[in-house]
């Protein structure tokens, strides 16, 4: 049996990937991997715009609950984890679909980036002692992507330490690959973006940072990015409901922009809106048949 392509779908956030994906699976019998830097976590579910219950019940997930709000889970962990799922679904005789806005975990399975061992501790103290804006211009003059949350030193600093990557990785992307891109005109990603705020907000993702708090506190790294530090902000009072609701759209707004200038480096995406990737990504599939 001959194996099976995997395709990859990316895009920033709120472009319609999951929906797309699901299409995709739906029809080709094939199974998702979620290459997203916050849906690891277990109990973060709606501040991370996790896959449904439904969707998942619909369509194999995987990459979904992996550790605990207090463990670590690396870009070398997902790695690992995701080329282990690719090839046990390609055993199976399905489709794999790579789909995610995490551009460093796509870029790792997609490029085969050779991950080092962890840094030493000395190094990293050294790193963690240095300001933000000295990590920066750090950043800037060892060609170190800053990551999304660039405002977190912790992130910072684990994205210095993953920099040495960068010449450990193939230049094209590894074989039986194709890579398509969600291209979404800005007014309507706005629109989007602004839409899933109110959802988020109307399912509870307030109690839901309440009760992560509860067990975790505030200061690891799955609770120092996306949207559970303006929920922080609200249950303390320094907030309104309308403040934090409108600075997380401007947060998830930036994190859009940021995305797209991650993936917007890789010559090997092809790029459509949500309908013209389905019948490309269909071409694809039927073609093996």
């Amino acid at each position: 049996m001959e194996t099976k392509p995997l395709i990859a779908i990316v895009g920033p956030t709120a472009s319609g990937k999951t929906a797309l994906a699901i299409n995709v699976a739906k029809r080709f019998d094939g199974e998702i991997i979620c290459a997203d830097s916050r849906t690891v976590y277990k109990g973060m579910d709606i501040g991370t715009a996790k896959p449904t219950k439904a969707e998942q019940s619909e369509v194999r997930h995987w990459g979904l609950d992996l550790v605990e709000p207090n463990e670590r889970f690396t870009a070398a962990d997902f790695k690992k984890y995701a080329d282990e799922r690719i090839a046990d679904i390609r055993m199976r005789g399905k489709v794999p679909l790579l789909v995610g806005g995490s551009g460093l975990y796509v870029d790792s399975v997609i490029f085969d980036y050779q991950f080092g061992s962890d840094t030493d501790g000395d190094t990293r103290s050294k790193l963690m002692e240095m300001t933000l804006d000295q990590l920066y211009d750090y950043c800037i003059k060892h060609n170190v992507v800053l990551p999304e949350n660039y405002k977190n030193k912790r992130y910072v600093v684990r994205a210095i330490e993953q920099g040495s990557i960068n010449n450990k990785r193939r230049k094209t992307p590894i074989n039986n690959c194709n890579i398509v891109g969600i291209s979404t005109e800005i007014n309507i990603l706005k629109s989007r973006i602004a839409q899933r705020a109110e959802q988020i907000f109307d399912e509870g993702v307030v109690d839901e940072a309440t009760r992560l708090s509860d067990v975790y506190g505030w200061d690891y790294e799955s609770m120092t990015g996306n949207i559970y530090p303006l929920c922080r902000q609200y249950i303390q009072g320094t907030l309104t409901f309308s403040e934090m609701k409108q600075r997380f759209i401007v947060l998830d707004w930036r994190l859009a922009k940021r995305q797209l200038t991650w993936l917007r480096r890789n010559e090997h995406i092809k790029w459509y809106n949500v309908k013209d990737a389905e019948r490309y990504i269909t071409r694809l599939l039927e073609s093996e048949h």
